[in-house]
């Protein structure tokens, strides 16, 4: 169980969420005399997969953002302290529609009061404060309600109604501008009075002062839900062990799903996630791997953790989910895996592996597997910091660049991940002892800094970026340069805070009446709150240059990439230059601004106060298309690991 301060500050922030009524007729044999659904949420019903209410799904919000499942964090809490801030998806719990036909109006999916002449005395509820609807009138924002909660919607609700009657209770923001959750939790006064914060704010609030919202910044967000690095272990271990290992055995999973060698000549993957599911910079890398692969002709088994998990395991029990070129086989305690593979290779089979995360794996188990199928020498990718924190981000706290100082540091003591960085590196040391590795980088300056916080033994070390900018050849002239109109400045991607999107919206936000700016978003999730122009890019195998193109197609003038953590690379960065994009970065977006300090198109400012400055004074009026003529380029996209063995069967 996690610490009880944690429980008792996940309780506070879930409590205006949880519907009480909803919890105890969906878990009748929990419903006895002082039973408290909060608290048996917070402590372990969400654990067990109890949902809180029925518009959100426990189970569907992990799987929908696996980043929230590998920080074993408790999900509603999550999803309103940042979630709606990030314009994540939730969905209803499958126990909802059962609900909402046992309770009828009162339920989840609101239905609007229809008169009934034959019962005109009939109880129809609570009905709506007309004086209330009267005063959020003017500010309450019916398209962000209505984009925000499509339940409410499918339900043919009235907006406002819903919100006076349900949605603030279940945490439902009115505008982009105001959040419920922050509104009473700085507010204790109107909390204890139970009463409906905006109408608050509308009527007294801001008269008197009060905030919309916290002003104390995303960083310190962060830090208020961050969770102990134990509780995430504890997390990870309990969805672990919920695992069911397939019924077939591993030899016998692999024979039935073919194979293009009889796995005498395979290559080994291992990694934190299925990089066929989910999305994201690794797992497109090792879609591009296992691709070449197929093109030669060699068999590609992807080995990664069943569940999620935020360090490296040591003993702890788990089962490996094992994909076999592109087919998922299922789940594997990994001596069955490493069995598997002694009984299926013969003699004289040829081999080689790659290690791009390890995450969720334990090193014995991958020694083990190695062994098993006679492999000694492979690859080990730097696409983060795994190897030198358990943070692998290398962000204190999730906020802040620590740098990777020495690992009885006394700053370690201050960071969530300090009791987790020296097993980690110990774990790492192991495995460099045991396999001749080569490290691979894909780019030089995290290689120079890899080596500086790192003494493990190489095989050797190699940089070799994901994608190279080629100079375009014979293709279509772009479109002609704007002459006038505003500078655009663009985010690229998830809008997740690490990436800088907090940032970046709160500046669009600041300049929002000022004609010399347009602000965009171009990525796979739209922030509702955001006050930016969004247009939908997906990247993927299928259309790598989808990003790319949408940058040049809407004459992108600079790219905004200022990730609060140091970047191994940044493919979003060489989107935005192959299509003439200029960027703007901080020092501690490390290979960004090391390709903009290179001679790249942009700006390298100093701090977040620096970028506003710039704005503000116009200094970056000159990075214009049509002020700098840029040259456009076409994206070649590494092979990965498959380049260096074709480069390793050359020699």
């Amino acid at each position: 169980m996690a610490a009880r301060a944690e429980v008792e500050e996940a309780y506070e922030i879930v409590s205006v969420a949880v519907d009480q009524a909803f919890y105890r007729a969906a878990n009748p044999e929990l419903d006895r005399p002082g039973f408290d659904p909060i608290r048996h949420y917070v402590e372990q019903g969400w654990r067990e997969g109890r949902d809180p209410a029925p518009w959100f799904s426990v189970g569907d919000y992990l799987k929908l953002h696996p980043d929230v499942a590998d920080a074993g964090v408790e999900p509603l809490g999550h999803y309103l302290r940042r979630g709606v801030e990030e314009g994540r998806a939730i969905r209803p719990s499958r126990r909802a529609e059962s609900y909402r036909r046992a309770q009828g109006a009162t339920a989840w999916r609101y239905q609007p009061r229809k008169p009934d002449a034959a019962a005109p005395d009939r109880d129809e509820g609570p009905q709506v404060d007309e004086a209330e609807r009267a005063a959020i009138a003017g500010e309450f924002d019916s398209g962000f309600y209505r984009e925000a909660n499509p339940d409410v919607v499918d339900a043919g609700a009235d907006l406002v109604e819903h919100f006076l009657l349900h949605g603030w209770r279940e945490g439902r923001d009115p505008t982009p501008r105001f959040s419920v959750r922050e509104y009473l939790a700085e507010n204790p006064d109107v909390a204890a009075a139970g009463i409906n914060p905006f109408v608050h704010y509308v009527q007294a609030g801001r008269r008197e002062g009060r905030s919309p919202r916290s002003m104390l910044g995303f960083r310190y967000k962060i830090i208020a839900g961050l969770t102990s690095l134990e509780a995430r272990v504890a997390d990870a271990a309990r969805r672990a062990a919920a695992v069911e290992p397939a019924a077939e055995t591993f030899a016998a999973a692999a024979a039935a799903a073919g194979s293009r060698s009889a796995l005498t000549d395979l290559h080994i993957t291992f990694s934190h996630d299925d990089f066929s599911a989910h999305v994201g910079g690794v797992q497109l890398c090792l879609q591009y791997e296992a691709a070449e692969f197929a093109k030669l002709g060699r068999d590609h088994l992807h080995l990664c953790p069943a569940t999620p998990w935020p360090t490296l395991r040591r003993g702890e029990p788990a089962t490996l989910t094992a994909i076999l070129n592109g087919r998922r086989l299922g789940a594997f305690p990994a001596e069955a895996v490493a069995e598997g593979l002694a009984a299926l290779r013969g003699t004289g089979a040829r081999g080689s592996f790659a290690i791009h995360n390890l995450l969720g794996h334990d090193v014995d188990e991958v020694l083990a597997i190695l062994r098993s199928a006679g492999l000694n020498a492979g690859v080990f990718w730097l696409h983060d910091f795994t190897s030198l924190c358990a943070g692998y981000q290398l962000l204190r706290n999730d906020v802040q660049d620590c740098g990777a100082p020495p690992a009885d540091s006394a700053a370690c003591n201050v960071c969530l991940y300090g009791p987790g960085r020296a097993p980690q590196i110990a774990e790492h040391a192991r495995l460099f002892r045991e396999l001749a590795l080569t490290v691979v980088s894909p780019s030089q300056v995290t290689l120079d800094f890899w080596r500086r916080r790192a003494s493990y033994p190489t095989a050797a070390e190699v940089v070799q970026p994901h994608v190279r900018l080629v100079p375009r050849a014979a293709q279509p002239p772009p479109p002609a340069p704007r002459e006038t109109g505003p500078l655009r400045l663009a985010f690229l991607g998830m809008p997740a805070a690490h990436k800088g999107w907090p940032i970046f919206a709160e500046l669009a936000s600041e300049f929002a009446g000022d004609s010399r700016y347009r602000f965009l978003h171009l990525g796979s999730a739209r922030d509702l709150r955001a006050r930016v122009e969004f247009h939908p890019v997906s990247v993927s195998l299928a259309d790598p240059a989808a990003m790319r193109r949408a940058v040049e197609e809407l004459q992108v003038d600079v790219a905004v990439i200022w990730s609060i953590f140091r970047e191994t690379f940044c493919l979003a960065a060489y989107e935005a230059l192959a299509a003439g994009a200029a960027i703007v970065t901080s020092p501690d977006s490390a290979n960004v601004a090391a390709v903009v300090e290179a001679g790249g198109p942009g700006r390298v400012l100093a701090d977040e106060a620096a970028l506003a400055r710039a704005l503000e004074s116009g200094e970056l009026l000159d990075l214009a298309r049509r002020v700098r003529q840029p040259r456009l380029y076409d994206l070649e996209f590494s092979g990965m690991s498959a380049d260096l063995a074709k480069t390793d069967a050359a020699a």
